[in-house]
C-alpha cells in the first residue's frame, strides 16, 4: 500500500480534542471514511500508538468539515467517535466540544472569509441536521485563539467562542421526548429519556444509591453499578425508538443531583461506559431542556422557576454556564461559551 498524507490540525475543541479534517479530503462510502478513521487515530492499540488519538474517549475524536450544500449553512461539520481497542466509529452523536474548533478550522482553511473583529459561522451538524451558530473572534480577520477565557476541564485560558445551538429537540429521533412520557420506569428506576441536542437518559442518582458528586474514578470502579447502568442504557434505547444500542454511544445516561454550590443541578455523564470528567456540551443542552419542562427527572429534583434563562451545572472538574431562550417549554436556542487551542497543523501519513 502506497503512503497517503492528508492535510489534518490537530486542535483542543472545548475539553476534548481530536484531528481537523476537510471533508473534500475524505471518501464519501462511510464504510470507507470509517476503516481510514480508524487508521489516522490508531484504533485496536489501548493507546492508539500508531495514530493521533490519546487513548481516551475524549481524545479519540475526529471532526470533519466541509463547504455547505444548503443555504442556511457556511459549512457542513461531520463528527465521528472513534474506538480505542475496539475497530468501531460512530457517526450518530454529535460533538458540541469539538464543534468549538469548527469555526476557526473553516476560516483558516478558506471555507469562510473573516471580519474584523468577529467572525459568525454558521454550522450545519450533519450527524444530526441541526445549524449552530459560532462566532469567533476575528482581529485583523485572523482567528484569535490566545485569551483570557477559562473553561472547567481545560488547562490554559482562550478567546472566547460563542455557540448558540438552534431547535435542538429531536436531534436523532425527531421528537424531544421519544418515548411521549417524561418519567419512565425501567427496572424500577424513574428516568426521563430525552433528545435535545443528544438523546440522553436522565436519572436521580440517588436511584441507585449514589449522592450524584462521586468522582468518575469511584463511578467507573463500581462495576455492579455500571453494568446495571448500561442494561438499563439499552432498554431505553429500544423505548426511545433507536433500537439495539449496545453498539452505539448513544443515549448517553446522565446521574443528576442537587447542586453541592451555587449551581443550578449536579451532573455525571457517561461516554457512556466510563463517567466523563467533565461534561460534553450536548448533554448539558439536553439537561436544559429537561430543567425547562416540568415534570422530568431533573426539573422535578431542582424545582427550577418557570422562564429561568440562566443555568449552571456542576460537574467533575467544575461547571458549565449556558443560556436558554424559550417559552412555556418550547426552547428556541441554547447558548454557551467555550474555547479551541490549535496545538499543531501538518500532514497526518497512512501506509
Amino acid at each position: 500500500m502506497s503512503e497517503l498524507m492528508i492535510p489534518c490540525v490537530l486542535m483542543r475543541g472545548g475539553t476534548s480534542r481530536g484531528p481537523y479534517l476537510r471533508l473534500t479530503d475524505m471518501p464519501e462510502d462511510r464504510d470507507e471514511l470509517a476503516a481510514l478513521l480508524l487508521r489516522i487515530m490508531g484504533s485496536g492499540h489501548e493507546l492508539q500508538l500508531d495514530g493521533l488519538g490519546g487513548g481516551n474517549s475524549l481524545t479519540s475524536k475526529v471532526a470533519m468539515v466541509g463547504p455547505s450544500r444548503t443555504p442556511d449553512a457556511d459549512v457542513e461539520y461531520l463528527f465521528a467517535q472513534v474506538g480505542i481497542e475496539t475497530q468501531t466509529v460512530d457517526f450518530a452523536p454529535n460533538c458540541g466540544n469539538m464543534l468549538a474548533g469548527v469555526a476557526p478550522f473553516a476560516i483558516e482553511s478558506g471555507l469562510v472569509y473573516a471580519d474584523d473583529e468577529k467572525t459568525l459561522v454558521k454550522i450545519k451538524n450533519v450527524n444530526t441536521s441541526k445549524i449552530i451558530h459560532s462566532t469567533v473572534r476575528t482581529p485583523n480577520k485572523k482567528v484569535q485563539y490566545e485569551g483570557e477565557v477559562y473553561i472547567s476541564g481545560a488547562s490554559f485560558p482562550g478567546s472566547p467562542i460563542e455557540l448558540t445551538f438552534l431547535d435542538v429537540a429531536g436531534a436523532k429521533t425527531g421528537k424531544l421526548f421519544p418515548t411521549g412520557k417524561r418519567i419512565d420506569v425501567i427496572d424500577g428506576i424513574e428516568l426521563t429519556c430525552i433528545d435535545a441536542a443528544t438523546p440522553v437518559v436522565i436519572f436521580s442518582a440517588d436511584s441507585f444509591g449514589k449522592t450524584g458528586h462521586e468522582s468518575p474514578s469511584e463511578l467507573d470502579k463500581d462495576e455492579a453499578f455500571m453494568a446495571r447502568l448500561e442494561t438499563i442504557r439499552r432498554q431505553a434505547g429500544k423505548l426511545m425508538g433507536m433500537g439495539d444500542v449496545s453498539n452505539l454511544v448513544i443515549p448517553k445516561p446522565i446521574l443528576v443531583s442537587k447542586p453541592e454550590r451555587s449551581g443550578t443541578i449536579c451532573a455525571r455523564y457517561f461516554v457512556p461506559h466510563k463517567c466523563h470528567k467533565a461534561l460534553a456540551v450536548t448533554g448539558s443542552i439536553a439537561i436544559v431542556n429537561a430543567l425547562c419542562n416540568q415534570g422530568t427527572i431533573a426539573q422535578r429534583l431542582v424545582n427550577c422557576d418557570v422562564g429561568q434563562t440562566s443555568f449552571q451545572i456542576e460537574h467533575p472538574s467544575g461547571f458549565i454556564d449556558l443560556t436558554a431562550q424559550w417559552q412555556e417549554s418550547d426552547v428556541k436556542s441554547v447558548s454557551l461559551v467555550r474555547t479551541a487551542k490549535k496545538i499543531f497543523s501538518g500532514l497526518v501519513h497512512i501506509n
